[in-house]
């Protein structure tokens, strides 16, 4: 691989990182199963790679993936178009439509939920990043801290609530501008 090629396949992998989780939760909202979903992703991801325009910024990348992987939906549903349990091309649309709406929101709460999580302070912050780590039991948790659990929840619902409350301040900021 040359200097050129894996300039282009890290960038693609930069961007494909950036987006793909919000590819992921759009393949699955219009598809049955985990399995159908992980298979569809493996296909939209051989199809980004190997079309990949390397004069692509983040946002037109993002336009671009989403299209290819409702194309691949499309054609995944196409054919297995006998199971009995497919929608019809007028549902795909409206389901692919409304889903795009979502994702753009949800992307856009969780930047303001991640700004938010940067302006608590330091014990706090800490305190949510420890809780909530895969396979972290919040009852196990208070006791290595010295606390009760249902001590630990309530300073947790005191932090979400400030998490909330900041997330939904920074997005109307970000409306009114």
């Amino acid at each position: 691989m040359d200097e050129l090629e894996r300039n282009q396949h890290d960038q693609f992998l930069r961007l494909f990182v950036e987006h793909e989780e919000g590819l992921r939760l759009f393949v699955r909202s219009l598809l049955f199963s985990h399995d159908e979903s992980r298979e569809v992703m493996q296909d939209v991801a051989v199809v980004l790679w190997r079309k990949f325009d390397p004069s692509l910024d983040s946002l037109s990348f993002r336009r671009w993936a989403f299209g290819v992987a409702r194309m691949e939906v499309l054609s995944f549903r196409r054919d297995r178009a006998r199971d009995r349990h497919c929608f019809g091309r007028e549902v795909d649309e409206l389901l692919s439509e409304a889903v795009m709406e979502q994702a753009d929101s949800m992307e856009r709460e969780l930047r303001a939920l991640e700004a938010c999580l940067k302006k608590l302070p330091d014990p706090q912050r800490r305190l949510v990043e420890k809780v909530y780590a895969p396979r972290v039991r919040i009852d196990e948790y208070a006791d290595s801290i010295g606390v009760t659990a249902m001590a630990l929840y309530k300073k947790l619902h005191r932090i979400r609530l400030l998490l909330m409350e900041c997330t939904q301040t920074t997005l109307a900021e970000e409306d009114m501008a």
